[in-house]
């Protein structure tokens, strides 16, 4: 347990920030990587029409590996027994991997490589994400899940964003021919943020000795991802909906930097791009926190519900204004509020549902929905050109149109959730 203070009233402010902090470090590497530095970088071995498809086929790529990766290191971490802890041990090694693979991007030569050291790095991430997922299912009593995931969800928006501006402002240089100093620095930016999370995380969380069931390797990867569908009727539909909502968001964030430099014509699309994010990010710690809040109190389905509508709001907007920069605006604080709502209260509502002992590996299949919805919403990218070599820029509208039918369905898919986990307690 956490300095032996999670039972009763006895877990305090702190220690929500200590089992948080390291979903800060996550969310900077990947808010960065994702939005700026990639689709920067991939403009040095990419031909300009073919952008969209090949950082769609990258991302996509990757993410499903982390969708394999974050259930199995999961049901191994559920499983271990470790004299410091279940999750820790696999915190450490991840993040230290992740930190290895990481300068590969910058030593790069070919879309090849880009590709691999991608790969390695979602396997190395998800090897400590799953494991930490569960600290919350671990640590917290349920009637506090919520306020628990509030606090997880604004490190991982203020991890988002602390390093998005300036990272944007390292590319700039970088894409304006510069020199390889400023990706250096912007990597060297992401490592450090890790470096420092994984420390916190290791010498303050204090966990109870491991106490898995010692099973073979083997068998632990066997039942990794199964579920028992009758049994978790509630679970089913909660990935069904969660994968459409990703499928939402992320492909905004993917093609977001694209969008602005074809469709809207900015001088500077790293740094509109920042401008954007930094709206949403506004928007989402306006919502975050008190969303989690709420939702201990009047359950979890209103509020996620009607974060999902804002959401396709938000993108509705841009398919009637595409070229308006303040409409645009707009719908990035729009999407903000709908990611912050839906981030705390949608993950108190997964730790709700997660089997008893088995709490990293239920929330590692969870991944199936955050990766596999990831994942698809990148395979917007050849859609997008494909749409645009027929005419320019309305590639972008059918991607904006799939987002809000995902809002949508997303929302009306959580109604079939019946069971009383859609309240807290």
């Amino acid at each position: 347990m956490l300095d032996g203070m999670v039972s009763g009233n006895r877990f305090r402010g702190i220690d929500y920030i200590k089992i948080s902090v390291f979903g800060f470090a996550i969310a900077a590497l990947w808010g960065s990587l994702h939005t700026i530095i990639l689709p920067l970088r991939l403009l040095d071995f990419v031909a300009e029409p073919e952008k969209n498809t090949y950082l769609g086929l990258l991302t996509f790529t990757g993410l499903i590996v982390a969708m394999i990766v974050q259930p199995i290191a999961g049901a191994i971490s559920d499983r271990s027994s470790f004299g410091w802890g279940r999750r820790r041990p696999y915190i450490l090694l991840g993040a230290i991997l992740a930190m290895i693979f990481l300068p590969g991007i910058g030593f790069s030569g070919s879309y090849l490589a880009i590709f691999t050291l991608y790969c390695l790095l979602q396997v190395s991430s998800n090897t400590a994400q799953g494991p930490y997922q569960a600290f919350i299912p671990d640590l917290v009593s349920q009637t506090k899940r919520g306020l628990a995931s509030g606090v997880k969800s604004l490190f991982e928006i203020l991890g988002g964003v602390a390093l998005l501006y300036p990272v944007a402002l390292f590319m700039e240089h970088y894409s304006t021919g510069k020199g390889g100093f400023w990706l250096w620095l912007a990597l060297a930016a992401l490592a450090f943020v890790l470096l420092v999370a994984m420390t916190i995380t290791a010498l303050t969380v204090r966990e109870q000795p491991g106490r898995g069931t010692q099973l073979p390797l083997l068998s632990a990867l066997k039942k990794s991802f199964k579920i028992d569908v009758r049994a978790k009727r509630d679970f089913i539909w909660f990935l069904l909906s969660r994968f459409l909502f990703f499928i939402a968001f992320i492909a905004v964030q993917t093609f977001a930097l694209y969008f602005l430099r074809d469709v809207v014509g900015v001088a500077s699309p790293a740094t509109a791009t920042a401008r954007f994010s930094i709206v949403a990010v506004a928007g989402m710690l306006a919502s975050v926190y008190p969303a989690g809040l709420i939702s201990d109190r009047v359950g979890r389905r209103p509020i996620v519900v009607g974060s999902g509508l804002i959401g396709a709001l938000g993108v509705g907007l841009v398919l009637f204004f595409p070229t308006s920069y303040p409409a645009i605006m707009l719908c990035g604080g729009l999407l903000g509020i709908s990611f912050g709502a839906f981030m705390s209260t949608n993950w108190a509502l997964a730790t709700d549902l997660v089997a008893k002992g088995e709490e990293a590996r239920y929330l590692g299949l969870t991944n199936l929905a955050t990766c596999g919805g990831s994942a698809l919403a990148r395979l917007i990218g050849p859609l997008i050109d494909s749409v645009n070599a027929h005419r320019p820029g309305l590639g972008y509208s059918v991607m904006f149109f799939i987002c809000f039918i995902c809002f949508v369905a997303g929302s009306l898919l959580l109604m079939k959730i019946k069971g009383v986990s859609t309240k807290a307690g």
